[in-house]
């Protein structure tokens, strides 16, 4: 251990550790989840940083040596050289300063050794040089903006994509197999099976579509407004600068925030982007369900589907295989919508000019960016591409259904049909011969109108 000192005295901290004393505090005031910050939040405030110093030197705020040694070492915190030194616990100070310190002190200390060869030497002051014209309260909500945009563009839109073209390559190969509708969980009027995953498919498509419309207001940034949203000691014109440099180094469309106010003291854009991910979460769930009932039996079941079968479903009944990759997926949506309620909790946790659940928001939101993701990948690739379809099952259930009788409705009336679906069903029979038996049509005219094939396409038979 070694000793370090801050504006409360000193305290011992890990002799070889990057941090220093207000780090050290932090884990020894927080031992509460050994849950931190991910990797992507970490690289969101390493560009950051990094970004601070490449304008600071040049503009002559920061000494220049000292600003190319401190973006140097950002630039480490960005490409994850340095994440074991990010050891906060995500429950912390609601500004999340205690992290925005974190990072200062490794990048001054790392910034330091590479000046002097000694990362003891104090050569690069944590909040002098590194949080230059930076405060934790504008730096926290543009690092949770800029991480969340990077994992949306790069994680979570591709992911959705890739399901929903499986699924509509799916609807096209299942596009002749008819099956009987549901609604209610109840027999319903013929559908085919690649009606219902063309539905699946536009589902993921209409909810891409609704995370990208959440990412103009996640480029927007609250860098600029220091300590409440004033921008106080942010000289004119150096929070554009900064956050154009991040704009360049990413590739995404980062701006200056509107209204710094507004940036700080509320969420509301991570509240909106949580709403999509819950849509998106909901979608997943329905789309799961679906498919473990439509291939539940395989007997006594369903069973239009057959799902790849990954392991054993039981420790106790050989051959049972249950649909995990649905289960998995519906656990997820479980999350990202639990994730959603504490997003929503902590946006609403905005007092006057600072939010102070900015953690909290951080780690659900960027969590439900990843699961979503890597759910949608792993059920496409382990589940959706290897769908069959049970051609001869979906025939005779839905040659089974009586309310096919619908399809007569415009000849023999509502009353009639409800009367033939009745006795078919308490009889055992087809509607075709409740209907001819009571001379309401004749067997050819049934035969035309009872086409399965033809009912899933809409309009008037006959």
């Amino acid at each position: 251990m070694r000793i370090e000192r801050d504006s409360m005295g000193e305290v011992q901290v890990p002799a070889d550790a990057y941090y220093g004393a207000s780090t050290q505090r932090a884990v020894d005031n927080f031992p509460i989840s050994n849950l931190k910050f991910s990797r992507r939040f970490v690289w969101a405030l390493g560009l950051l940083k990094g970004s601070a110093a490449r304008v600071s030197g040049p503009s002559g705020y920061v000494d220049e040596a000292k600003a190319k040694a401190i973006a140097d070492a950002a630039d480490e915190v960005r490409d994850g050289r340095l994440d074991a030194q990010f050891v906060l616990d995500i429950f912390q100070t609601g500004s999340g300063t205690s992290t925005n310190t974190n990072a200062n002190e490794v990048i001054a200390h790392r910034a330091s050794e590479m000046i002097s060869g000694d990362f003891l030497s104090k050569d690069v002051h944590p909040n002098d040089h590194v949080n230059f014209g930076q405060s934790s309260n504008d730096v926290i909500p543009a690092a949770i903006h800029v991480a969340a945009v990077a994992a949306i563009r790069e994680e979570l839109l591709p992911a959705l994509d890739k399901l929903s073209g499986a699924l509509a390559a799916k609807a096209d190969e299942f596009a002749d197999v008819v099956k009987s509708g549901r609604t209610h969980l109840m027999d319903a009027t013929p559908v085919t099976l690649g009606q219902e995953f063309a539905g699946y498919s536009v589902q993921m498509k209409k909810g891409k579509e609704r995370v990208e419309k959440t990412l103009p207001e996640l480029e927007e940034l609250a860098l600029g407004g220091t300590a409440v949203g004033s921008g106080l000691n942010a000289p004119d014109g150096f929070p554009a600068a900064v956050i154009a440099d991040m704009a360049a180094i990413s590739g995404y469309a980062f701006r200056e925030a509107d209204d710094h106010f507004e940036a700080q003291a509320a969420k509301d854009a991570t509240v909106n982007a949580s709403g999509s991910l819950k849509t998106v979460a909901t979608s997943m769930f329905k789309i799961a369900n679906d498919l473990r009932w439509l291939s539940s039996g395989p007997r006594t079941g369903i069973a239009e589907i057959q799902l790849p079968s990954l392991q054993p479903g039981s420790s106790i009944m050989p051959g049972k295989v249950n649909p995990v990759m649905s289960e998995m997926v519906m656990q997820v949506a479980a999350q990202v919508m639990g994730n959603d309620v504490a997003i929503t909790w902590g946006g609403a946790n905005g007092n006057f000019e600072l939010n102070v659940m900015m953690p909290l928001i951080a780690h659900n939101l960027l969590e439900s960016i990843s699961l979503l993701a890597a759910a949608a990948n792993t059920f496409t690739d382990k589940c959706v591409v290897g769908i069959v379809a049970n051609v001869d099952r979906a025939r005779e259930l839905v040659e089974r259904n009586i309310i096919v009788v619908t399809a007569l409705n415009p000849h023999i009336g509502y009353d009639n049909g409800a009367v033939a679906a009745k006795e078919a069903f308490a009889s055992g029979r087809n509607v075709a011969d409740v209907v001819v038996e009571k001379g309401w049509l004749t067997a050819d005219q049934v035969t035309e109108l009872l086409d399965i094939k033809r009912m899933t396409e809409g309009g008037v038979i006959g």
